[in-house]
């Protein structure tokens, strides 16, 4: 029987993270989609088209303003280096729209204090300036080059930009042709990720209901040295990011779980971080740039994230600015309210069943097909 309650407790914290991130998904999708419609390569590779400080600080604006989820900023951020945006703006773009974004920072300073918005916020720029250096420190041209080979040939149907449809973007999202490329664009990138998310809600809620708070203090060495346990757990923060899910909104709940059960104000930011290395989102940059290139990106944002969060938990430590955990998370993850979230919810949930019913109507070319083409 106690096993049967840890299950639906396991589910209903599952269902409670995804009821916190369902309308930031919807949104970046959508976003996603009509970055594809909208813009031409050639105004990308105007903008966005060289590794200057300017081109990454514009692509970490856009990131900031995209509101996205980190599987759904993957998929933007695809768009982007498809369209002829340059390596480390994409990637900045990445680390931006899961880090910067101001529906994050709002929830976690409702769930865990506003210190950790403001360590979430400055750390995101510490993250896209110790990634720059280190990609610029070991720029990987040919891989470059066979990424961007890869993402022409995996990445489904072309619409081509309805730039020239109109003088203005709003202009342009009143021809139908428009909206029913952004439907397609839509469709397809969620119908290639749904079960990395399903899958990913559900291992979350499991490790919240089943491991308890021993299993985590024991694991985040509380007891060693400050300096051992500020590394040791900015290296195992990112590690249990990996083997659970983690959306840059969704892994709040189990941030705030983490946090509960003692892992250090720094090993919280490094799993915050981290969600960009989550396993599904490796398999998911695999399909979009080759296996070389996943491991590639592996390989510097683990080094960014373990190097930011020991920079901002150096620094929260020393302006005495670390909060105290909160011992009912579980609870308050549990809890339904007539809040925001559920406004936001039902807008957005109206908003995906506009765009899947409109993709219903006008399937792409070959739509199915090329779904196949995604998942291999």
């Amino acid at each position: 029987m106690e096993f049967l309650a840890r299950c639906g407790e396991a589910l209903l914290l599952a269902v409670g993270m995804f009821w916190q991130v369902g309308w930031s998904l919807i949104l970046g999708f959508a976003l996603s989609g009509a970055v594809q419609a909208l813009v031409s390569k050639a105004r990308m590779r105007e903008l966005l088209g060289r590794d200057g400080w300017r081109e990454i600080a514009l692509a970490t604006g856009f990131g900031a303003a995209s509101s996205s989820c980190s599987y759904a900023a993957a998929a933007m951020s695809k768009t982007l280096f498809k369209q002829g945006a340059a390596f480390i703006p994409s990637l900045a773009f990445l680390f931006s729209s899961t880090n910067l974004v101001i529906e994050l920072g709002i929830i976690l300073w409702l769930l865990m204090g506003w210190q950790f918005t403001v360590a979430e916020w400055v750390g995101g720029l510490v993250l896209i300036a110790v990634m720059t250096l280190l990609v610029k420190l070991t720029y990987p041209r040919a891989l470059v080059e066979e990424a961007r080979r890869h993402v022409d040939a995996a990445g489904g149907h072309d619409h081509g930009s309805m730039e020239g449809e109109g003088r203005t973007a709003f202009e342009r999202l009143r021809n139908p042709a428009t909206r029913v490329a952004i439907a397609q664009n839509f469709a397809m990138d969620v119908s290639m990720l749904w079960k990395d998310l399903l899958i990913g809600f559900l291992i979350a809620g499991v490790l919240a209901a089943f491991v308890p708070d021993r299993a985590w203090t024991a694991l985040f060495l509380n007891g060693a040295p400050p300096v051992a346990q500020t590394l040791g757990n900015a290296i195992v923060g990112p590690l249990i990011a990996i083997v659970t899910f983690v959306c840059s909104i969704g892994n709040v709940p189990m941030a705030a779980v983490l946090w509960a059960g003692g892992i250090s104000f720094g090993g919280v930011l490094a799993f915050l971080y981290a969600d960009l290395i989550v396993l599904p989102l490796l398999d998911v940059y695999r399909r979009y740039y080759g296996a070389r290139m996943m491991l590639y990106i592996f390989a510097v944002f683990f080094v960014t994230m373990v190097v930011s969060a020991i920079v901002m938990d150096t620094t929260f430590s020393a302006l005495h600015l670390v909060p105290r955990p909160n011992p009912n998370i579980r609870t308050d993850l549990t809890t339904f309210s007539l809040n925001y979230t559920f406004w936001l919810n039902i807008a957005f949930g109206a908003l995906a069943v506009y765009l899947w019913m409109l993709d219903a109507k006008h399937p792409m070319q070959h739509h199915h097909g090329h779904h196949e083409h995604d998942h291999h």
